[in-house]
């Protein structure tokens, strides 16, 4: 799940769905297991609409299109493109492990859920949050063409859709950003900065 951010230009999964929250996202029934392997997430990733009851492909559901079944890869559905509020109800990381589980490093939305914002974060996905307009924009540019590209540059902040050549600047924590960028977690932060750490504690 660790890897270094700098520009991603991938095609879109378009999620159409506002308030998609975090039990759309994975069901509460796989909260109880206690592995971490990133591919049972990711299989679990919107099981509930993958799949009816009998555990068949629902062939209406955006992920199960043949425009967007492939799993994601370098350049290809790497980002979705989601509906308003993403994220949204429990604060489970599950959600998080889930998305980067199936493969995905970007979610587009116009507005994320704190708590859920921050756990795609802590899971190396970046939320990339754009205006309503230039949301909407892309979902008519995915609809008119699936194999549309967009391009994350995470270094100078900007998102751009390919199509139209309309790009947005988006905000990132700084030191989320160095992170991401580094492919550092919280842990490998500190002991990245373990000697000056240690220097500080000395001159107390």
């Amino acid at each position: 799940m660790k890897a270094k951010f700098n520009i991603i230009n991938s095609t879109c999964i378009p999620i159409e769905i506002d308030n998609c929250n975090t039990d759309l996202i994975i069901p509460a029934r796989y909260l109880a297991s206690t592995t971490r392997d990133p591919k049972f997430f990711g299989n679990a990733f919107m099981h509930d609409l993958r799949y009816d009851a009998e555990g068949k492909p629902n062939r209406d559901f955006v992920l199960n299109l043949p425009a967007f079944s492939e799993t994601p890869h370098e350049g290809v559905h790497e980002i979705i493109v989601g509906g308003q509020n993403w994220g949204s109800g429990s604060s489970r990381e599950h959600a998080a492990w889930a998305i980067a589980g199936y493969g995905v490093r970007v979610v587009i939305s116009s507005s994320f859920a704190d708590i859920h914002r921050n756990n795609l974060l802590n899971c190396f996905v970046l939320p990339v949050v754009v205006t309503k307009e230039f949301q909407q924009e892309l979902f008519d540019t995915i609809s008119k063409n699936p194999e549309a590209k967009v391009i994350v540059d995470v270094p100078n902040q900007i998102v751009t859709n390919k199509e139209t050549g309309h790009s947005e600047y988006f905000e990132i924590n700084g030191y989320k950003k160095y992170c991401l960028m580094n492919a550092l977690d919280d842990i490998d932060f500190l002991l990245e900065n373990k000697e000056k750490i240690e220097t500080y504690e000395q001159q107390k």
